[in-house]
Formats: structure tokens, C-alpha cells, sequence
């Protein structure tokens, strides 16, 4: 006959050393945490992109109205070769969803802004004498400005994050820099 001891600190069945053993924490905890994981970089990258086509816009519409503020007189070519500037700032980013429109908006006596003159990329001018808002600290009565309006349509190249496009919208002033007022020949 053997007796058998049963010392205190030794495992007594298969599970309880499986509920002791510690071995494959890190994988099972790694397992749990990866997909937040991942998630969260492809959602960080993706509002990284987003916002890059954000300034990269805006930096489109401030482009436009500024090379139109530093001419006299311009005509319908010579706008949309800036309107393609405006365009090519925004690569590496496809161009299919960007409308741009310039405008010359001058002030009146009364206070009112109204459109001189205006044309548009993928978006429709203005009409003359077209009333617009225009901040009222940023021209006088009797006073000119630039105005570049920029949008752009946002898909996603990853699709699941922001399934829908997103529209970003961009409105820029330049004041006139060699004349009180950027006038247009053939517009």
C-alpha cells in the first residue's frame, strides 16, 4: 500500500494548473487590444488626409484671390489659368471635386457688396450686381476686394471610416494691391 502525501503548494488537477498558468497573458491581451488598435491608426490616418485637403483647399482659394489682386486688368484665359494654379496646389489630392469661383466685389455707398465681375470652375459666376456678405470690417464704402470661394469634396480612400463624401468649404478676400479695383476685359 502507498500513501500519498498531498504537499499544500502543488497543483492538484488540470484545471486548476490551467487557472494557474500565466504563460500566453501578453498574446491573449494583444489579441484584445489590436483591433482597437488598428482601428484607431487607419481613423487617425484618415482625418490626417482629410485635414491635409482641408489646407490644401483654402490654400487654393487664397492663391486665386491673391494672383487675380496683384494684376490691373484680367480676362477670361488668364482667370482660368489661375483657377488651374488653384488646381494644381491641390495635389497630391484628385482635382474632381474642387469648384472654384473669383469674384470682384466692391462696396457701394450704402454699404451694400455687389459683384462686378466673377467666374467659375466646376461652379457658377455670379451675376452682376449680385449682392454678397462680405465681412463689414474688411472693405469701406466705395472699396474693392477679391473674393475666392473654394469647395471641395472629400472621398475617402478607405471608404469604411467615412463612407460619405465630406464638403469643405473655403471663402477668401484680397484686397487689390496696383489699383482701387481688379477690373475683368472680357468677362
Amino acid at each position: 500500500m502507498r500513501i500519498v502525501l498531498h504537499h499544500p503548494h502543488r497543483p492538484k488537477g488540470l484545471l486548476h494548473r490551467f487557472v494557474r498558468d500565466r504563460r500566453g497573458v501578453s498574446a491573449v491581451e494583444f489579441a484584445l487590444i489590436a483591433p482597437l488598435m488598428i482601428a484607431f491608426y487607419f481613423g487617425l490616418t484618415e482625418f490626417c488626409q482629410g485635414y491635409m485637403a482641408q489646407k490644401r483647399m483654402g490654400h487654393s482659394a487664397a492663391a486665386v484671390a491673391d494672383l487675380v489682386a496683384q494684376t490691373d486688368v484680367v480676362t477670361t484665359n488668364e482667370l482660368d489659368d489661375i483657377v488651374a494654379i488653384g488646381g494644381l496646389i491641390m495635389k497630391p489630392f484628385p482635382t474632381t471635386g474642387l469648384t472654384v469661383r473669383v469674384s470682384s466685389v466692391t462696396r457701394d455707398a450704402n454699404g451694400v457688396a455687389k459683384v462686378d465681375w466673377s467666374r467659375g470652375s466646376g461652379i457658377a459666376a455670379l451675376g452682376k450686381t449680385t449682392v454678397v456678405t462680405v465681412p463689414t470690417d474688411m472693405v469701406a464704402n466705395g472699396e474693392s476686394v477679391v473674393m475666392a470661394e473654394t469647395t471641395y469634396a472629400y472621398a475617402s480612400p478607405i471608404g469604411y471610416l467615412l463612407p460619405d463624401v465630406t464638403n469643405f468649404h473655403s471663402k477668401f478676400y484680397s484686397r487689390p494691391r496696383k489699383v482701387d479695383k481688379v477690373g475683368c476685359s472680357n468677362c
